[in-house]
């Protein structure tokens, strides 16, 4: 996902519908997609998100209603999003967004798949930053 691979195709233009929440992208292959800000949220390229290598990635729930505030262009190969839950952080490449649009429906199972081992769905509030569904023996405090 490291910005752009030579040849791939680029978005020709973007439309930020907010009231069906999603980003429409046209490439310049041809390819047109309509791109959830939901399935952008849970799969922001976020450490926050993503965690800093594998096994490390945070489900992310209850960002079925998410909003985009807006749209920063990064150089010539990226956006950077600025969700209404918060999330400013996730660097969005062209080949990034041409995999989430081409792959929706694979990434939708695998979310949906996700939900469901964890016993949680799409509306599932986050828990608070810091605190897991495990308590630790001692309570509070470090150590």
């Amino acid at each position: 996902m490291a910005g752009l691979k030579l040849g791939a195709p680029t978005p020709e233009s973007i439309t930020v519908h907010e009231a069906s929440r999603v980003l429409e992208l046209h490439f310049s292959d041809g390819a047109q997609f309509r791109i959830p800000f939901e399935l952008m949220r849970v799969f922001s390229p976020s450490a926050e998100v993503m965690g800093h290598g594998p096994g490390q990635e945070v489900l992310q729930t209850g960002k079925r209603e998410v909003g985009l505030l807006n749209l920063a262009p990064v150089g010539n190969y990226a956006v950077q999003p600025s969700f209404s839950d918060g999330h400013d952080s996730g660097i969005f490449s062209w080949d990034y967004l041409y995999e989430l649009g081409a792959r929706q429906a694979e990434l939708w199972a695998d979310y949906e798949a996700r939900l469901a081992a964890a016993g949680v769905d799409r509306d599932t509030p986050m828990a608070p930053k810091g605190l897991s569904k495990t308590k630790s023996k001692a309570g509070h405090g470090c150590g």
